[in-house]
């Protein structure tokens, strides 16, 4: 019995020794986070600016001037001097169609006018003797009138014979299918030695150096629209602005099967744009001044936003608060703050994962740019020994405060091994460990 008591004593006399030199080591870590030193963080007074109100679409840039360009006459396909894609000027020849029996047609026409015109120099000569005749009383009237009446019919044949010669010379430039204005030609459906009607469409001939985008808004978006002062902006993929124009047309009525409005604005296309492309249209609805906060500033728990905003303490200094804030909607890299600050605040935008209600802060101007990170970004480093605390109605995190978490002390029978790594034990078995007893 004297060997179990004294293996109790021993006991009690090391779980106190462990007890002692644990509060020990935790002294000094909550008299250093206790003593409240201020972390420095980065601030931004806010200030009023635009905010503007976009949506993006997709819409379709059209050219003001193009067209299908068809022959004039049916044949075979003899030249394509004109290459897909190629600028043209006015008049130049983007096909030809085969004038082989135009021309021969045309020759004959003018052989015909040969004749015609000998004939009509020769009655219009009987009729001048005629004239002559019947001042002498050689010639009846009867005779002269038809004598007059002959050269009429020659100078009509002539004449139309011209007029025929004048149409086929026509018709005869239509196998050259020109370009009816400067721009760029489209694809060839067609293949030399391909036979044509003037129902075959051979290309179109487009103008991009103006083009208009158009898109599709909902009806209830484009009440707002305003025709020449909205702006509709023409992006690249990455967002960045290619082009921007005012609206000159909004559609009067909805279409039938979308029900969304058609809206028009022209530019001038100095960036290279093609018709018929898909493009990414933001059109701009509103500006307006409104304060913004940047969105790495701003932190979210159970569906509230906050901000931490430099706030004077009872005592003197500076502490972090978090204020709660109404925000609208999001442009760029900055939400619009509907309510819970004015203008002038300034709201810390760096550090925000280590800071907690009440903290003491030493706010620093942010720098050009802001953070470089999201929530928690880039910002001074805590003090050493100085740890966090989670947001009330959070559970706080050890390893942020600088704690680390506690390891199981060795349980079990009377006297056994102290647990690996436990804290304010050396690794093995406990110093003054119990003997076995004896028998």
């Amino acid at each position: 019995m004297r060997v179990v008591r004294t293996w109790g004593a021993g006991l009690v006399t090391l779980a106190l020794a462990a007890g002692c030199k644990g509060s020990q080591e935790e002294k000094p870590q909550g008299g250093q986070a206790g003593a409240g030193r201020a972390m420095p963080v980065q601030v931004q007074a806010l200030q009023p600016g635009p905010v503007r109100d976009t949506s993006e679409y997709v819409g379709r840039l059209v050219s003001r001037r193009s067209i299908t360009v068809y022959p004039q006459v049916a044949g075979y396909v003899q030249e394509i001097p004109t290459k897909p894609g190629q600028q043209v000027k006015q008049g130049d020849v983007l096909l030809v169609v085969d004038p082989r029996q135009q021309r021969a047609g045309l020759r004959a026409t003018q052989a015909q006018r040969a004749s015609a015109e000998a004939q009509l120099e020769y009655a219009r000569s009987t009729r001048q003797r005629s004239a002559q005749l019947l001042k002498e009383g050689l010639l009846s009237r009867q005779d002269y009138d038809q004598a007059v009446a002959q050269a009429e019919q020659a100078e009509a044949s002539a004449r139309a014979i011209q007029a025929q010669i004048q149409s086929q010379e026509v018709q005869l430039d239509f196998y050259r299918v020109s370009a009816p204005f400067a721009g760029t030609v489209g694809d060839f459906p067609v293949n030399v030695g391909d036979y044509v009607t003037p129902q075959t469409a051979l290309t179109s001939v487009s103008q991009g150096r103006v083009l208009e985008v158009s898109v599709q808004v909902p009806v209830e978006r484009a009440r707002t629209i305003k025709t020449g002062d909205t702006p509709v902006e023409v992006v690249d993929p990455g967002g960045k602005l290619l082009v921007s124009a005012p609206v000159f047309f909004v559609a009067p009525i909805p279409s039938a099967t979308t029900q969304l409005v058609e809206v028009r604005a022209a530019f001038e296309n100095t960036v290279g744009l093609r018709p018929g492309q898909l493009v990414r249209v933001r059109v701009v609805y509103e500006t307006r001044e409104a304060l913004q906060v940047p969105t790495f500033a701003v932190t979210n728990i159970s569906s509230q936003s906050f901000v931490y905003v430099a706030g004077q303490a009872d005592g003197g200094g500076t502490v972090a608060r978090r204020v709660p804030v109404k925000l609208g909607q999001i442009s760029g890299n900055a939400y619009e703050v509907e309510s819970g600050i004015e203008p002038g605040t300034q709201v810390v935008v760096s550090g925000l994962q280590l800071l907690r209600e009440g903290q003491p802060i030493q706010p620093m101007p942010a720098k050009p740019g802001g953070p470089q990170q999201g929530v928690g970004g880039s910002g001074a480093e805590p003090p050493q020994g100085q740890g966090t605390q989670g947001a009330p109605g959070e559970p706080g995190q050890p390893e942020a405060r600088g704690e680390q978490p506690l390891q199981p002390q060795g349980q079990g029978v009377p006297g056994g091994p102290a647990q690996p790594g436990s804290r304010g034990h050396p690794q093995g078995p406990a110093p003054g460990g119990a003997a076995t007893p004896r028998q």
